[in-house]
């Protein structure tokens, strides 16, 4: 009788899913988000140095708008020049985490509705919401601290989570007003977050400081890093109600010298397994989220001759994406300037793709689930890789140090007048890099 029954229930669903009766369940946890009203699927990608996102067509993978993320650039460093301690901050930002560069765009979200670009801007500590109409600013939230890194927005569109890196908390704000809905402490530099749970939770992780130059290969040297958590927050409240001691699960599984700096994450469609890589560690590491129990560390090739201490923010691989049926993950091996496609459960990857001084800096898979996108930000451009093939299907050009990629919407009604806004030599570092 199970069985049957469950035989059932299997083609009453396939039934209603064909008939558009019933939502098709999200690929991944980090794909839940909804549109609302007529709207086109569209790519955002975050350059980071020039100050813009580039809106591509996923069908086409072509620009079909260029977005100014700092149109407040005046008013927002004649205030950073005016405050000492600020000032002091921003010019260590632009040192230490932007390679030499000011840090204009880190993430970005579209709202569900194709109205908004929620974006946060690390060397302005801030997020903005801009109008895709006419570019203007709609609302700004100053986060805690002096920077601001890595967003979620929940699956139904009302809230965005952004860290703030010194602040060592991560505010959950309302996309349409940008008021402060809730907030939940982290580590040292909070990083990434992605909603699980159909939103009632989320997935968090802190870095600690992956720019000083303490990279040593011992625990004692792994200490200087500050505080790195990985926790589940619970939405209704912002309450942390799980940690994960990373640190004693590695030392158990004889890894003790093996950081504890959770960066990008996957997870497996039924969100019962975690993907995540660690600074210094080229590959991957594989974690059930129930149990907590580690199941496998993946190692892939390792190319860089660069000691620990001159890695990209202690990134020796930054980022990854599972497909849609949990077989193959897609991974960016940032140092070592490849990317490739690992089979879930040989763990063996395919073949390398390289690009010279490409730095490939981020993964998101194609809401369709198709392919994985993958920032080049050494080269400036985005690719999409076929999970079938495991080819490059198609680069396209962007703007300068693309780094985060993010499926989105626009509405309909917008598409047409999107602007293609180029900055030229209109965005100069300030102040001037000597």
């Amino acid at each position: 009788m199970p069985n049957a029954r469950n035989r059932l229930l299997a083609a009453l669903t396939a039934t209603l899913l064909g008939a558009g009766l019933l939502a098709a369940p999200p690929a991944t946890a980090s794909e839940q988000q909804r549109a609302v009203g007529d709207v086109k699927k569209v790519v955002f990608v975050g350059n980071n140095w020039d100050g813009t996102a580039t809106i591509l067509d996923p069908r086409t993978f072509r620009q079909i708008g260029r977005i100014n993320i700092i149109p407040d650039r005046s008013a927002r460093e004649m205030e950073i020049a005016t405050n000492p301690d600020r000032l002091a901050f921003f010019l260590a930002v632009r040192q230490e985490i932007g390679e030499g560069h000011n840090q204009y765009v880190d993430d970005m979200y579209s709202s569900n509705d194709g109205k908004l670009m929620i974006v946060s801007r690390p060397s302005y500590a801030d997020v903005v919401a801009i109008r895709l109409s006419d570019g203007t600013i709609k609302w700004r939230f100053p986060v805690a601290g002096y920077r601001s890194d890595h967003m979620a927005i929940s699956p139904d569109g009302k809230t965005v989570v952004v860290s703030a890196s010194t602040g060592n908390v991560v505010h959950a704000l309302d996309v349409q007003t940008g008021e402060e809905v809730g907030q939940f402490p982290s580590g040292d530099s909070p990083h990434e977050s992605v909603f699980i749970h159909h939103g009632r939770k989320i997935l968090h992780a802190s870095i600690g400081r992956v720019y000083t130059p303490t990279d040593g290969t011992t625990p004692a040297d792994d200490t200087t890093k500050g505080e790195r958590v990985f926790q589940i927050v619970r939405t209704s409240d912002w309450k942390v109600v799980r940690t994960y001691d990373l640190r004693k699960k590695f030392d158990n599984a004889g890894r003790p010298n093996l950081a504890t700096a959770v960066r990008p994450l996957t997870l497996s469609p039924d969100e019962r397994f975690v993907y995540f890589q660690v600074s210094f560690f080229h590959g991957f590491i594989k974690m059930n989220l129930h149990t907590g129990k580690v199941k496998r560390f993946v190692r892939l090739p390792k190319f860089t001759t660069e000691p620990r201490q001159n890695y990209v923010l202690d990134s020796a691989h930054h980022g990854i994406a599972m497909n849609p049926k949990g077989t193959k993950i897609c991974v960016a091996g940032t140092m070592d300037d490849y990317a490739t496609v690992v089979d879930a459960k040989t763990y063996k990857h395919s073949r390398l793709i390289k690009r010279d001084g490409g730095k490939p800096y981020w993964v998101t898979q194609s809401r369709d689930g198709r392919y994985c996108y993958i920032s080049w930000s050494g080269t400036d451009k985005v690719s999409r890789i076929s999970y079938r093939t495991e080819r490059v299907v198609s680069t396209t050009k962007v703007g300068d140090h693309p780094q985060r990629v993010r499926n989105a919407f626009v509405a309909s009604d917008l598409v047409a007048g999107l602007p293609n806004y180029h900055p030229a030599a209109d965005v100069q570092d300030f102040p001037p890099v000597p």
